[in-house]
């Protein structure tokens, strides 16, 4: 029972009682049983008025909390003729407008930040309670694994190199990270509060091109400082030993052939010294390339018979493997051309240096949904251990005397036509290059 049936009832109660006892006065008195029901009677009447206004802002309180319950912040209640009411009503309007100010204020700040996350370019992952995805971004979406993820912890999604290293990124540390294509990233986990508890998130922004870019920038200050002090060196010893050169006549004929032969011998390391820095400053000076149509199977075929009788003098096999019926394709064929003699030099001095009898060398021309594929396979597997992001960084090789710049090269020329590239172990024992035109 609530507590208005309550007082109503003990009021009615008591009043019930003092009309049964003036009826005793009814037959000794009956004017003033008459006046006393009459009073109890106006009592009653007052006693149920006072209830109701003394009651009265429990409705209030009731509408009050029906409002919250449907979060209509932007009602308010009416006001009454009550005074003292009146500042009961004020106090619940004055809740009523601060809560609808903070609605709005976190709201416009909802909008800005989901705005925000879909405009940056770094993917960001939140966490729920239970380290499941609960927000994606659009870059983030666009991160092999990501695509289908909410919901799902990491170790549930598709498994990515990048994904595995995101998973077990500590809290609160930022780590330089490379996927298999040798995209590097900088990925940090952090935590924000929610109701009381933590909650982590990643943030993840790719640095590829800045990297590449740095790397350029810092190659190409430091060959040209040293192509020109060893040109300078080259060309005046190479005078100087031209010079000497005249003074073999007035030698001794046996004094005169040691004397050129020594001099013969410092001019070929001089010349070997100027190609040597020749093959850093290619990179730095090679021109813009120019776009023509050109039939990618007809360049593969010319280098399949430059390479062919080095191959099988090696006891390499080297053949298609696969290829398609494609289109011309828009490139430099020189550049291209020279760029795709890097690759299979170094496969085919990967296959030879490999373990196993089954050295060979495959090509592979695909016309695929996405475009076309060129990939140049070997059997060396000279990359299952070396990490993604130490390929294509200058002066990094795999081969022992190696100068780790024509991987250097291959990099920026494909990268001058926009191709897409990467070279990977297979983990089947083999290592593949792949270009998508």
């Amino acid at each position: 029972m609530s507590l208005r049936r309550r007082l109503y009832a003990y009021l009615i109660a008591a009043h019930l009682l003092f009309l049964a006892i003036t009826v005793l006065l009814f037959r000794s008195q009956p004017a003033l049983m008459l006046g006393l029901e009459a009073a109890v009677l106006l009592s009653l009447a007052l006693g149920i008025r006072l209830i109701r206004r003394a009651l009265e802002p429990l409705g209030y309180t009731r509408h009050f909390h029906d409002l919250l319950q449907d979060q209509q912040y932007a009602a308010r209640l009416q006001t009454s003729n009550d005074a003292e009411l009146n500042e009961l009503i004020q106090l619940f309007n004055t809740m009523l407008g601060a809560l609808y100010q903070e609605r709005l204020q976190i709201g416009e700040q909802q909008g800005f930040l989901d705005r925000l996350l879909e405009a940056t370019p770094s993917a960001v992952i939140v966490f729920d309670f239970d380290s499941r995805i609960s927000l994606l971004n659009a870059s983030a979406q666009a991160l092999p694994g990501l695509q289908d993820a909410r919901g799902k912890t990491l170790a549930e999604c598709p498994q990515t190199e990048l994904l595995a290293q995101l998973n077990a990124l500590p809290l609160g540390d930022s780590q330089l990270l490379a996927d298999a294509d040798g995209r590097r990233y900088r990925g940090q986990r952090g935590q924000f509060y929610d109701r009381g508890f933590a909650r982590h998130f990643l943030l993840i922004e790719e640095l590829t091109e800045e990297l590449e870019s740095s790397e350029k920038a810092t190659y190409e200050k430091l060959i040209r400082v040293l192509a020109h002090e060893v040109n300078n060196t080259v060309a005046a010893t190479g005078s100087v030993l031209d010079s000497l050169l005249y003074y073999r006549s007035q030698l001794a004929e046996r004094d005169g052939e040691d004397f050129s032969t020594a001099i013969l011998a410092v001019q070929r390391r001089n010349a070997s010294l100027g190609e040597f820095i020749e093959r850093f400053t290619r990179v730095v000076k090679m021109p813009a390339p120019e776009l023509r149509p050109n039939a990618v199977r007809d360049i593969m075929d010319d280098i399949l018979y430059l390479y062919r009788e080095q191959c099988r003098s090696r006891g390499i096999r080297i053949a298609w493997e696969r290829c398609d019926a494609v289109p011309a394709i828009a490139m430099d064929r020189q550049l291209m051309e020279q760029a795709l003699l890097n690759v299979v030099k170094n496969a085919m001095e990967a296959a030879e240096a490999g373990h196993g009898d089954d050295r060979r060398i495959a090509f592979v021309l695909a016309r695929e949904e996405d475009g076309v594929r060129l990939s140049v396979i070997d059997s060396g597997n000279l990359l299952g251990e070396v990490p993604a992001r130490q390929l294509f960084t200058p002066f990094f090789t795999t081969k022992k005397g190696g100068q780790g710049i024509g991987l250097l090269f291959v990099r920026e020329v494909l990268n001058r036509h926009g191709f897409h590239y990467r070279l990977a172990a297979t983990g089947n024992g083999a290592t593949s290059f792949d270009i998508w035109f």
